[in-house]
């Protein structure tokens, strides 16, 4: 992960950033290239569809990723990007740029870890997990990774965001989606996931007996940053529900918890889930068969060539494999 001198300091620094790339830009191309700094913000925003989040991985606030973007805009005298209720969306324009501007951070990551011996894999991996999979099954496997990977130091930060690779936060990183991620980075498929409602039995028992869809429309609900997911899960499960009562937590990790705390009905998966329900924790109801998405192994192409990553690749096969029904 990039330490702290590796990041902007300050909305200030970012801002001084910003002028030396515009005036390097110029100078050096002719005014043919925007500003790396702008390119940088712009970039960030495709990925994770937010300003807030862009300016969580470039270390700035998200102030400046958008200072970034509309100078971006200007440059260009084109409207990149558009605001609405669910983040922040590519024009057509801006897919086009995007398209382009990823795809040269992925080349620029892989000639830099092929040139530059210190971002090399060098005893160290450093692995970034969606919070839930980290804390419930990677966490507890770890001495079983450690065998297998020897000497390597071992670095794990439980984290819903995507590494920026070209930043060489990560060595690699298991995310949770609904496909597989588009280049610069190269992704392996560890498992397409069965998620389904649990429910801790102190709760249940406070509650009418759920015996369909319908009686669980109208239960209290954990939702994941919106209402989005529930609603998915009804639909691909064959029912319209409605209204959909029930808090909206940050994170898959945090309704899982607020589930086994007794708040209500939380969707989780079997990685997740089998360890509470297997010690009576948590209840799977209804036993419906939906996937909304499948686990990953991404990694910059280059990193999938060192033994470090494919050790990994083969051991998470192996252990979601033989511990995970589901898989």
């Amino acid at each position: 992960m990039a330490g702290p001198a590796d990041r902007p300091s300050s909305e200030a620094a970012s801002s001084a950033e910003e002028e030396d790339a515009g005036d390097g830009a110029v100078s050096a191309f002719g005014g043919r290239l925007p500003p790396l700094s702008m390119l940088r913000a712009f970039e960030a925003v495709g990925r994770f569809s937010s300003m807030r989040k862009a300016g969580e991985a470039l270390g700035v606030s998200h102030t400046v990723v958008s200072r970034h973007v509309r100078h971006l805009e200007a440059w260009f005298d084109l409207q990149l990007v558009t605001s609405g209720a669910r983040g922040v969306k590519l024009t057509k324009a801006g897919a086009r740029l995007f398209e382009v501007t990823t795809a040269a951070f992925g080349q620029l990551a892989e000639v830099t870890m092929e040139l530059r011996p210190a971002q090399r894999l060098r005893g160290q991996l450093r692995l970034w997990c969606a919070p839930g999979l980290a804390a419930r099954w990677l966490t507890p496997r770890l001495d079983a990774l450690q065998a297998v990977l020897r000497d390597t130091i071992i670095v794990v930060r439980a984290t819903s965001d995507q590494p920026d690779f070209a930043r060489h936060e990560a060595d690699a990183a298991i995310i949770f989606a609904e496909e597989a991620p588009a280049s610069p980075v190269t992704a392996a498929l560890l498992q397409r996931v069965r998620i389904f409602p649990v429910a801790s039995p102190a709760w249940l028992a406070t509650q009418a007996p759920i015996a369909s869809l319908a009686d669980l429309a109208g239960q209290k609900l954990i939702h994941e940053d919106n209402a989005s997911q529930w609603h998915r899960f009804f639909r691909l499960a064959g029912y319209r529900a409605a209204t959909l009562k029930g808090p909206w937590l940050w994170s898959a990790s945090s309704t899982h918890d607020a589930a086994l705390a007794g708040q209500g009905v939380a969707l989780s998966t079997s990685l997740q889930a089998d360890g509470d329900i297997a010690a009576g924790r948590l209840v799977e109801l209804l036993g419906t068969d939906v996937s909304l998405g499948s686990y990953w192994l991404i990694a910059p192409e280059a990193r999938w060539r060192h033994r470090t990553i494919s050790t990994l690749l083969k051991w998470l096969r192996q252990e979601i494999g033989e511990r995970a029904p589901s898989a």
